[in-house]
């Protein structure tokens, strides 16, 4: 029997800041800039995020700077 695919429960950008203790306007300006990739778009352009896949690019992000 195949192993069972975790499902990840995609964040709205509110509830991704509030994980991350920041604010929904940083992590859209972060977004904007480039900085941080959404996992998904709605067809509307509404991000959703993987909280996990977020702190992997916040790391790199920090490797990158010397942070």
């Amino acid at each position: 029997m195949p192993p069972k695919e975790r499902r990840t429960r995609l964040l709205l950008t509110s509830e991704l800041a509030e994980e991350l203790g920041v604010s929904a306007r940083l992590i859209q300006q972060y977004r904007q800039d480039g900085i941080l990739t959404p996992t998904m778009e709605t067809p509307k352009g509404h991000a959703r995020w993987d909280l996990e896949d977020v702190r992997t690019q916040l790391r790199a992000l920090r490797k990158r700077t010397g942070d």
